[in-house]
């Protein structure tokens, strides 16, 4: 079974960091891609970052380069590192890869950034 574990959140004063981590089981790691997306409640998740198998990143245009994702190979984890939080930035974030033609998420980890 595809099993993946947030861990990280909390709260946060605007202006500063937290790390996110996905931790997995179940699957292939170092062969996997691997997403972080966030949602606000009542509104749509959205994309915020991507890790491929061997290390491309890409973010969506928000992040600013206040994020970097990551990947530890030898743990079967992947990171979020947030700098610079702004209370836009409050949403519950989920880790998502893909195995097998079949997508899974992990249950999310809340993040609030007051202002």
């Amino acid at each position: 079974q595809v099993h993946l574990v947030e861990s990280g959140g909390g709260l946060v004063q605007s202006g500063g960091a937290l790390r996110l981590s996905c931790a997995t089981s179940g699957i292939r790691f170092s062969l996997a891609h691997m997403n972080w997306y966030r949602q606000v409640p009542g509104k749509q998740r959205e994309f915020v970052a991507r890790i491929t198998s061997n290390g491309t990143t890409s973010y969506a245009g928000f992040v600013k380069g206040r994020f970097t994702i990551s990947r530890d190979n030898t743990r079967n984890t992947a990171q979020l590192q947030m700098n610079l939080l702004e209370p836009e930035d409050t949403a519950v974030y989920y880790c998502n890869t893909n195995s097998k033609g079949r997508g899974f998420w992990g249950r999310g980890t809340l993040v609030t950034v007051s202002s």
